[in-house]
Parts: C-alpha cells; structure tokens; sequence
C-alpha cells in the first residue's frame, strides 16, 4: 500500500506530458484489448485524480469499469452507465465536461446515485471498418479544467489509436445485436416522434413483416405414367417367364411373360376327359332308351350334366389361353427384375407390370399430414430432379387426395398429381423435390405457421 502511494505520488509531480508519453508508450505495447481496457479506465487517473472510470462502445455496449475485472452488463448499474452513455454519444460529440444537467429526467435524478458530481464525456469516432465508436466517461469529485479535458482528449486519441489497431471484434456477437436492437429503440430528445429511429424501425419493421409472399411446400415427387396400363395376373398360378425385359419398348399384342402351363393344362385335360366321359354316357342311355322307355327319365340329367362338364371344360380352356399374357397397348413396360417374378407364385389380380405411353409422364408428389397447406385450383407445382437440380419441371395441379394414405417411412401422406406443362424428356421413375406454391399470405404467417402448429398440437392453445 506505501509503494501504491509512493507511486501516485510521484507520478503527480511528474510532468504532465511525460506521463502522457509513458501511457501512449504502454498503450502501443500492450498485448491485448483486455489490457488496452483496463489500462483507459484505471491508469488514465495519472493524467487527472478521479474516482471512477467507464469504456462504453457503440456496438456493444458497457466494456470495462474502473476497479472491476469485468463488468456485470446485468446490474443496474451498468445499464445505467449503458444508458447515459448513448444519450451523451447522441448530445456531445466532442470531448467536454457533463453532469446530470446534459441527461433527460429519469437518468439525470440517478447521476448523484451512481457518479460523483463532476463528469467527462471523451467520445472517439468509427475507425477502419469495423464500428468502434464510443466513449470513455471519466467522473471526478472536482471540476475539470481545460488544461485536463486538453491532455485526457490527447490520450483518448493515442489510445484509440492503439485500439483500432488492436482489438478485432467478431464480426457479430448476441451481445453487439442486443446493443444494436437498443441504439435503434433508444429514444431521441429533440425530435419529432414520426422522425424517431424507433418509430421508423418498428414502420418498416412492419412493412417488411406484412409483405405478401407466396405460400409454398417441399414434398417427395417424382415422375410416374400418367395413363398406364396396369398388368395383373389373370390366374392364380406361378410365373414361368418374361418374353420382355426391364423398360423394353413393347407393341400392342407382343407377348409378355406367360405362367406354369402344367397344372393348367392338367386341369383342362380333366375337364376335357370328363366331358367325354358325360357324352358317352348320355350315347348309352339314349341308344337304352328305343327299347327301355324308363332310361329316357335320365336322359335330361345326363343332358345337364354334359352342359356343366363342357362348361367347366371350355372355363379351363380360357384359363390356358390367358396363361400367355399379351400387351393390351404399345408402350414402355415397367416392372421389376424378371428373376424376382419367376417361380413366384401369384394371385389372380396381383399387379406384375404396368404398360405406359413414352410421352404420357406427370409428376406424383406425396404431400405430408403437416404441410398440407390450401391449394387453389391449378395450383402450380415445380419438380427439380435429383438428377437435374438446377432445372425444374412446371406443371399444374391435376388433384389432390381426400384421405391421407400411410407410406413406407411410416408417415401418412395425400397423393398429389400434376400435370406437366409440356414435354418431358427425362425418364419416369426420376424422384426429387415437389414445391408446391398455394395463395398469397403475409410474410410474418410465413414464418410463424409451423411454430404456431406445433405449439397447438403440443400445447393446444
């Protein structure tokens, strides 16, 4: 403590302008901001005896206290001093003593509470790039004479200098937004409410937040026939081969793959044996029946009996014949590997392969539960392709499901269907994403519609 006195001292016998070239000389060699810092808002006391200090800076704020490591932004203190200090950056631009004569009411019955009587505001301009403009308040229990606002606004420049040189801000903090958000909403003493920052802030804070956009979806799309012809199995039975292969261009009666022709052709020979096996049964009665009138009584029933064997005869006949399955039109057949069909067997109405037109292609879009936005008629739909995400496909909305259908992510979904605007000369079975673009609504809904959703299926508000 006796070397801590001996020290100030000494320093105040010293000249003035020695002291203020061994502050300008450690503040070139300081290290750091921090150092910088702490060296304003404690060492200046050399200069002129006060009792306490504040760095304050535009962009962020309350930076350094005298006699504190690090300042608590929170205390209402320091959002005092905040506060003061950006009204003082408003009203003086250039260095000169202030009291709580220069604040508006509220923060001028505060200054005796906070500071000593006698205050000085050493404001320092932008420099480079960054904004780093700012201030150092200086408060002292004695007046300021002209000769120490002179030598500490000399100091304040060389140190600024040092500053800027320095300290390199992050090109943006939470900490330098909030001060940012508060310098547009801080008040300005003599002028006009309508020319208030703030007020103009919050104007076109609104115009932008009203600004119309166009409601719009992503969904899972992708290029499908629009008219095919769906293949299915006309028989129960196990498939033998495929006559055509994967995307193979097809003609309209060009055989297509064809089942196990055995135990179809087992069963048409029974039915063919038992339809003989009737008709010379019903010889036999008929021939009985010239000299036995009581053999013509079961005639009628061998009659019937013939009807209904020919009948299931002629039903395992077609059965053969719609074994060899046969294109019903040209076109494209889609399905999958043939390895994966033969010797499977299949029921009756199983789909094996769809036949569609090359230029009959619109796009399927499965639009999810939560996303399900009004659409109006003919909404419009963009396509872009894995393949080709720099280019979309426009097409307009055809329909859009009632019912939400699972899908085999284990998410429900309605089917969307467009059709497209032109040609397309991309393949079908392409996928991608479908934008899906509904009517007109304020960008600030926009923004909100899924927060709001979740919140009222989570919360029910």
């Amino acid at each position: 403590m006796a070397e801590f006195l001996n020290a100030n001292a000494q320093a105040q016998t010293q000249h003035p302008l020695l002291l203020l070239l061994e502050l300008s000389r450690r503040a070139r060699a300081a290290r750091s901001a921090e150092e910088l810092a702490f060296l304003v808002v404690n060492d200046s006391h050399a200069l002129f005896a006060y009792r306490q200090g504040a760095l304050w800076f535009n962009d962020c704020g309350l930076e350094a206290l005298s006699g504190v490591v690090e300042p608590e932004t929170n205390a209402p203190y320091a959002q005092w001093l905040d506060q003061a200090c950006r009204h003082l950056r408003a009203t003086h631009p250039r260095p000169t003593a202030v009291g709580a004569h220069d604040l508006p009411g509220l923060l001028a019955g505060e200054w005796s509470e906070w500071l000593p009587p006698f205050g000085l505001w050493l404001p320092f301009a932008r420099r480079g790039e960054e904004d780093d403009s700012g201030g150092v308040l200086l408060a002292a229990d004695r007046s300021w004479s002209e000769d120490a606002i002179a030598l500490m606004k000399e100091w304040i420049d060389t140190w600024h200098f040092a500053w800027a040189k320095q300290a390199r801000p992050a090109a943006w903090s939470w900490r330098r937004l909030r001060h940012a958000v508060a310098g547009l909403l801080t008040s300005q003493p003599g002028r006009p409410w309508w020319k208030q920052r703030r007020v103009i802030f919050t104007v076109l804070a609104a115009a932008v937040l009203l600004c119309p956009v166009r409601l719009s979806v992503l969904a899972p799309g992708e290029l499908v026939p629009a008219n095919p012809a769906v293949i299915r199995a006309p028989v129960d039975g196990v498939v033998a081969q495929f006559q055509v292969q994967p995307n193979q261009t097809v003609t309209t009666g060009q055989a297509l793959f064809s089942f196990d022709e055995a135990p179809i052709a087992a069963r048409l020979e029974v039915a063919d044996q038992a339809l003989a096996t009737a008709q010379a049964e019903y010889r036999q009665y008929a021939q009985q029946a010239l000299s036995d009138p009581r053999s013509k009584t079961q005639l009628t029933v061998l009659s019937g009996k013939i009807e209904e064997k020919r009948a299931e005869a002629q039903y395992a006949r077609e059965q053969f014949n719609r074994s060899r399955v046969t294109a019903p039109q040209a076109g494209i057949a889609l399905f999958d590997d043939p390895s994966e069909w033969i010797g499977k067997p299949v029921q009756t109405g199983e789909r094996i392969m769809r036949i569609a037109a090359p230029d009959d292609v619109e796009i399927e879009a499965w639009l999810p539960i939560g996303d399900a936005i009004p659409l109006p008629e003919q909404a419009r739909l963009s396509l872009y392709l894995a393949s080709a995400p720099l280019s979309a496909l426009s097409a307009q909305v055809r329909y859009v499901a009632h019912d939400a259908v699972p899908r085999p992510d284990g998410s429900y979904a309605y089917r969307v269907r467009a059709r497209l605007d032109g040609q397309a000369d991309e393949r079908v079975g392409l996928k991608g994403t479908a934008k899906l673009s509904g009517g007109w609504v304020p960008l600030v809904y926009w923004m909100l519609r899924r927060p709001l959703a979740t919140i009222r299926q989570h919360l029910g508000l």
